[in-house]
């Protein structure tokens, strides 16, 4: 258990250092292709931020169970809330008069006389 515990932190460190050097190299080539226009670097940054988000979601991954493992139990499962049947009403039918809008008559177009 200690020597899972120790590993679980190891890889969160290393894998925080990892994004933090990802981070620099980012900032580094961003300022290269926003300020100079380095295609070279506009190539690396978009590259890069894939793999940021790789790195990202592994950090996710592990700080969770990181979490886990440190707070010792399992998180309770909240409980579904169950709605009170009521019961129905009947519905009686109405008979609904709807008003017609007035007809606007078009306006035709005459031809000028000479």
């Amino acid at each position: 258990m200690f020597f899972t515990e120790v590993f679980l932190s190891m890889a969160l460190k290393d894998t925080v250092k990892k994004m933090e050097e990802m981070l620099m190299d980012l900032a580094m080539d961003l300022r290269k292709a926003s300020e100079k226009g380095n295609r070279a670097a506009s190539q690396r940054v978009r590259t890069g931020t894939i793999k940021f988000a790789k790195l990202a979601k592994q950090y996710r991954k592990e700080s969770v169970t990181a979490d886990k493992k440190e707070s010792g139990t399992k998180r309770k499962k909240a409980k579904k809330t169950t709605r009170k049947k009521v019961a129905k009403k009947k519905v009686t039918k109405k008979t609904v008069v709807h008003k017609k809008a007035p007809v606007r008559k078009k306006k035709v177009a005459r031809k000028k006389r000479r």
